[in-house]
């Protein structure tokens, strides 16, 4: 399997997040880079460094004010008397009249969804590395490969084109799935991510030629909170081309499995030629975001399930944070993907 991932990546470490009125140290570290690298290391799998994509490959999803907002925040933010190390927005627009903004704090507001995705000195870069990585992976499934990696972080399933949120800054799963549709009339993203793919399902809500699903925590009482109900189908040409598959922060690998079932039975109708697998591992019973309770057999059983649906897979990173359980989660995944075995469980 090609792997991609970008040094540049690890310099993007976010200090700031907001939980219930406490600060606390944010959940997207770069910390996580390693992790995961260590997970591709128990399958001997190697990486290679992305080319740096076209703009025209974030322009696909993201609108032009929004990447330069990216690019530019955190110097126009340090202009500023007495600014913090990192930009964090606190006023947001709700009205529906609201009109787009000069000064560099409301503009984060308009940009920033949430206080989980503080924007640091090196974030842009990372951001656009990460994206590098996701078009990589999914050029190499283009010219043939039956399937790539992308080692993203920051993730971006919570960002829509033109909001970051949640830990994430630009939409990689998008940007692959834009990406393919030059090749492809059809193509669907599933997303296992134990966090609604709101930013995903925002920019294709009204579309047709991208069938997006995703499984996730009820988000009556889990993040994004808002968004990521059944009774969310799609609107307009999109209409019956989004799948919702809401389950209990009980769920265990039964539940969830059936529900990966589900999924692919949807896509399988739709027939893609192509899919994205936004792979989140923070399902993992040991993730400590606390969102379901899936096992590592649950994961590898995840990847064999998807596997052998057949279709050209581009698998961007998504979520799964800090815990010493990280590497094995992902090769447990990839390893069930794969047809692989993990050297350390086959010995213990």
């Amino acid at each position: 399997m090609k792997c991609f991932y970008a040094p540049e990546t690890e310099t993007h470490d976010p200090v700031f997040r907001l939980t219930y009125g406490k600060v606390k140290r944010n959940a997207e570290q770069a910390e996580r880079a390693r992790l995961l690298l260590a997970g591709l290391k128990e399958l001997s799998l190697t990486v290679s460094e992305p080319p740096a994509a076209p703009v025209e490959a974030l322009e696909a999803v993201h609108t032009p004010r929004f990447l330069g907002f990216l690019e530019t925040a955190w110097e126009e933010w340090q202009k500023q008397p007495d600014a913090g190390p990192e930009v964090v927005p606190n006023v947001f627009p709700r009205a529906a009249t609201s009109s787009y903004p000069e000064t560099i704090l409301a503009r984060a507001g308009w940009h920033m969804g949430d206080t989980s995705a503080p924007i640091g000195k090196h974030s842009w870069q990372a951001a656009r590395r990460a994206a590098d990585c996701a078009v990589a992976a999914t050029d190499a499934v283009l010219g043939g490969a039956p399937h790539a990696y992308a080692l993203c972080r920051p993730a971006g399933h919570h960002t829509s084109a033109e909001v970051a949120a949640g830990h994430c800054l630009l939409n990689n799963s998008a940007i692959a799935a834009a990406r393919l549709r030059g090749k492809h009339a059809r193509v669907a993203v599933l997303d296992i991510d134990v966090h609604h793919g709101n930013g995903t399902q925002d920019i294709f809500y009204d579309r047709r030629d991208v069938l997006t699903v995703s499984i996730h925590a009820d988000p009556t009482n889990y993040y994004p909170f808002f968004t990521g109900f059944a009774d969310e189908t799609g609107q307009g040409d999109g209409e019956g081309y989004n799948l919702n598959l809401p389950l209990p922060r009980t769920t265990t690998d039964g539940p969830w499995l059936a529900a990966i079932d589900s999924a692919l039975a949807r896509i399988a109708a739709f027939d893609p030629g192509a899919i994205v697998l936004s792979l989140g591992l923070d399902t993992h019973e040991e993730d400590p975001l606390m969102g379901m309770k899936v096992s590592w057999d649950g994961l590898r059983r995840a990847g064999e399930k998807i596997a052998a649906a057949g279709y050209p897979t581009v698998i961007v990173q998504e979520g799964g944070y800090l815990s010493p359980a990280l590497p094995t989660s992902l090769s447990s995944f990839l390893s069930g993907f794969l047809g692989a075995k993990i050297p350390a469980l086959e010995t213990t």
